[in-house]
């Protein structure tokens, strides 16, 4: 059997606001197979984006082992860290963060400046695949203030794929979204899902969390319950 993309082994992150200790993940072990796509819930302050923060390479864990694609991100220093972000995942966010007067091909080419063995015009074609991907092919030279919520949370997810991850991390990815243009967000992850693209998404809304195939509820910093959903492919 292979084995799991994402594994964690009494995963614990502390943090300190002066004299007290805040337990955000507590002993939390955990397999999250290639190809799953995997909500995360919970109430605030509950572990979940702290978790995702941690898959990311975004945080270090306090104590515990977090192995992603094969490495143990707990033992990288700082170089490898950046280099596993670059290649490894790809994130979403609530807020979509692009470049404000920039153009969508910019945006989604940016993660790829940081890859030395790319010409620019291959930077140029893969950004352009990307876009195309997420249906805005014909939105490249548009400036993302020329562009709806949904289009530029398309750019985000083009610029998340751009350098084909092991796993999209997306944190509220729908959250300041009408809810028509949610649901083509969705659409969109169930086909890069359906595609063979690892996803995990943290959310609060309950509809979002039923379109994926598992879901994880988080409570205190534990795992407090973990659900098939449709097909999903459980551990």
């Amino acid at each position: 059997m292979d084995k799991p993309l994402i594994e964690t082994r009494s995963l614990c992150k502390e943090y300190h606001m002066g004299s007290e200790i805040i337990h955000a993940l507590n002993n939390v072990t955990l397999q999250i197979n290639k190809g799953e796509y995997v909500a995360i819930m919970g109430p605030s302050g509950s572990g979940k984006s702290t978790l995702m923060n941690l898959v990311g390479a975004l945080d270090v864990p306090t104590s515990g082992d977090l192995v992603v694609n094969g490495l143990n991100l707990a033992e990288q220093n700082s170089d490898q860290l950046a280099d596993f972000r670059n290649h490894t995942v790809g994130f979403v966010f609530q807020q979509f963060n692009l470049l404000a007067r920039t153009t969508a091909l910019d945006n989604v080419r940016l993660p790829l400046l940081y890859t030395r063995d790319m010409n620019s015009g291959d930077l140029t074609g893969r950004a352009r695949e990307a876009l195309k991907r997420v249906g805005l092919g014909d939105r490249v030279d548009h400036e993302t203030t020329q562009l709806s919520g949904g289009q530029q949370q398309r750019v985000a997810i083009a610029r998340a794929l751009v350098n084909r991850p092991s796993v999209i991390l997306a944190d509220e990815p729908t959250g300041a979204l009408d809810s028509h243009t949610s649901v083509e967000i969705l659409d969109l992850f169930q086909e890069l899902n359906d595609s063979g693209i690892t996803l995990i998404v943290v959310t609060h809304d309950p509809e979002v969390a039923e379109v994926s195939k598992r879901k994880l509820m988080f409570r205190d910093g534990e795992i407090i319950d973990d659900v098939l959903i449709g097909n999903g492919v459980q551990n």
